[in-house]
């Protein structure tokens, strides 16, 4: 299978639509389960939570890794500075945007229904975005949150970095050694090799250095996500071309392999879920929990070498709104949940409801602001003519938590929309021990 970056791969456009697919979903679930979020509703229980252990231990990473893929085939068109200015106008613009106008739904509502006491003013909106810009903090007991925050955008700035350090390295490298090396292990070698980095750094990394989403102290998901966008990156050289057939090979026992990790998962967290597990106990969780990370990428990678095997116009366009939606989607839903309050809607009524309607509203935004050059820039939406390898690498979801038992540095980090700097005011986990 030829995956040099002169080559086109129809799938990764079909992997990021199908990824989004599950992520108003996924938050959708937040606001129903007893996992730390910007906003509950009075029906949250754990009913949903093993559904949404699904997806949530691999769903960035898959990301981080096809932006790493993407953003190769950018590098080869543009080098490195034209690399670095495209990243910068397409990540760093919707960021700032995004933080001092989409986010600040996010951040009042939270404050309205977890500490109204702490709101400015009248406690109006407008009075809150006037404090918000201004900057400062919001603190309920030792529990802050920082503002302006970056809440669920704080994939830009990660995948930014990652961007340009690779393009960076890439062309010093490329200056440096004229041919590359090309890794030609045994098939199985796919499987196993990431599986085991990740497994390691989820026990030896992960509880020293949890999730916290601020870009200068996050070294576990530098690492993590760092390491799967180089992997992305290197699979469309000749370095590691052979990962996508591979995947196509091995897509069978990785989805067996992602499942019984599920399956381990859930049985942890309902062994555990009042509990304190043994230290080794524990450490073989997370061994699992790691592991499952890969094992469910190369199962989505190799999956959708089959479903996704030509282009089309339908997925060229949903690929293109993807990331003016992930900008959007959050707040969408924060907004909607708190006006659907009144109507008292049976949870599993309203969830529908919110689904539906976050991605009609959406939709019609994207529909509208893409006709609308300074807005469309400023929502992430790649102009017509502009180049498609631009829309490949804007792709982003927010990540997910482990597992109710696994909230304490978990759940209350990496499933919740993060904060510039602060653990930020959620505190709904009743974990006793460390997060898997």
């Amino acid at each position: 299978m030829n995956t040099s970056s002169s080559s086109r791969l129809p799938f990764l456009d079909g992997l990021r639509v199908a990824a989004f697919a599950l992520l108003i979903p996924y938050h959708v679930g937040m606001y129903y389960v007893t996992w730390d979020w910007h906003v509950k509703s009075p029906a949250a229980s754990s009913a949903l939570e093993p559904f949404m252990m699904l997806t949530s231990p691999w769903r960035l990473g898959l990301l981080f890794l096809i932006a790493g893929a993407a953003c190769q085939g950018l590098f080869m068109k543009r080098g490195v500075l034209g690399t670095v200015k495209d990243r910068s106008l397409r990540l760093l613009l919707p960021l700032i945007f995004g933080m001092a106008v989409i986010v600040t739904p996010q951040a009042y509502f939270e404050v309205l229904t977890k500490a109204p006491q702490l709101l400015p003013g009248d406690g109006g909106y407008l009075d809150f975005w006037a404090a918000y810009l201004r900057g400062g903090k919001y603190c309920r007991g030792s529990d802050c949150m920082d503002v302006p925050t970056w809440n669920h955008l704080w994939f830009l700035p990660y995948l930014w970095l990652y961007a340009v350090v690779g393009a960076l390295t890439t062309g010093l490298l490329r200056a440096a050694v004229r041919v590359p090396v090309a890794w030609r292990g045994p098939v199985w070698a796919w499987l196993l090799m990431p599986a085991l980095v990740l497994a390691l750094l989820r026990v030896w990394v992960m509880p020293h250095h949890p999730t916290t989403h601020n870009l200068t102290h996050d070294l576990y998901n530098h690492l993590q996500y760092g390491g799967l966008f180089a992997v992305g990156w290197v699979s469309r050289t000749p370095i590691a071309d052979g990962f996508w057939a591979a995947a196509l090979r091995l897509r069978w026992v990785a989805l067996a392999l992602a499942l019984a990790g599920w399956t381990g998962i859930v049985a942890f967290n309902a062994a555990y879920a009042d509990a304190t597990p043994a230290d080794g106990v524990l450490a073989a969780a997370r061994l699992s929990r790691g592991a499952q990370t890969w094992w469910c990428i190369v199962a989505a990678c190799g999956w959708a070498q089959r479903v996704f095997t030509r282009e089309s116009p339908a997925l060229r366009q949903a690929s293109a709104a993807v990331f003016c939606l992930y900008i959007l989607h959050q707040s969408v839903i924060v907004v909607l949940s708190q006006a659907l309050k009144p109507a008292a809607l049976p949870w599993g009524v309203e969830a529908v409801v919110l689904i539906v309607a976050t991605a009609v509203l959406c939709g019609g935004v994207y529909l509208g602001a893409r006709r609308v050059p300074g807005l469309a820039l400023l929502l992430g939406i790649q102009r017509a003519g502009a180049g498609r390898m631009g829309q490949l690498t804007t792709m982003s979801v927010t990540d997910s938590v482990s597992s109710p038992a696994s909230a304490a540095a978990s759940s209350a980090s990496s499933e919740r929309s993060s904060r510039t700097a602060a653990p930020g005011f959620q505190a709904t986990s009743t974990s006793r021990h460390k997060g898997l």
